[in-house]
C-alpha cells in the first residue's frame, strides 16, 4: 500500500529550521519537529534523513521578506535551503511569504495553553505549520 502524498513547510532561520507536514489529501497542518541548523548541505542531509520513508509531494518554504515586500539575507538563505532540496530530490519548492508567521505561531501557542517559556523549540515548528496552511489556503 502506498503511503499518501505529504506536503513538507520549512521556517528557516539562522539557527534552526521548524518543519510542519500536511497529507495531501487531508490539507490540515501540523508541527513535526525542528532541526538546529548546521550549513546548507548538512541542513539538508539531516532533513531528508528525519523525512525517509514520507511520499513527499512538494516542499513549501517560508520567504522572510522585508515589510517593503524586497529579499534580503533570510530570504537568500530560505532559498539557498529550497534550491538544494531541489535539487537533491527533483521535487517542486514553493515559497511563501512568511512576514508575521512566528506572531501567529505564538499566538497560536498561548491560546493552546503553551508558556512562552516552554515554546521556544515548539514556535518554530509551529510557525511552519502556518506558513504551510497560508500555501494550501492559496492553492484551493
Amino acid at each position: 500500500m502506498a503511503r499518501p502524498a505529504t506536503y513538507i513547510a520549512l521556517d528557516v532561520g539562522t539557527r534552526t529550521i521548524g518543519v510542519a507536514r500536511a497529507l495531501a489529501d487531508a490539507r490540515v497542518p501540523a508541527p513535526w519537529f525542528t532541526l538546529s541548523r548546521k550549513g546548507v548541505r548538512r541542513d539538508v542531509d539531516a532533513l531528508l534523513a528525519r523525512v525517509d520513508g514520507a511520499e513527499v509531494a512538494a516542499w513549501i518554504v517560508g520567504l522572510p521578506l522585508e515589510n517593503d515586500g524586497t529579499e534580503q539575507r533570510m530570504a537568500r538563505l530560505a532559498r539557498q535551503v529550497g534550491e538544494a532540496l531541489a535539487d537533491r530530490t527533483g521535487l517542486p519548492v514553493h515559497y511563501v511569504d512568511e512576514r508575521y508567521s512566528s506572531v501567529e505561531a505564538q499566538r497560536r501557542l498561548v491560546e493552546a495553553g503553551i508558556r512562552r517559556g516552554r515554546s521556544k523549540g515548539r514556535l518554530d515548528e509551529a510557525a511552519a505549520a502556518v506558513i504551510l496552511q497560508r500555501w494550501l489556503d492559496g492553492t484551493g
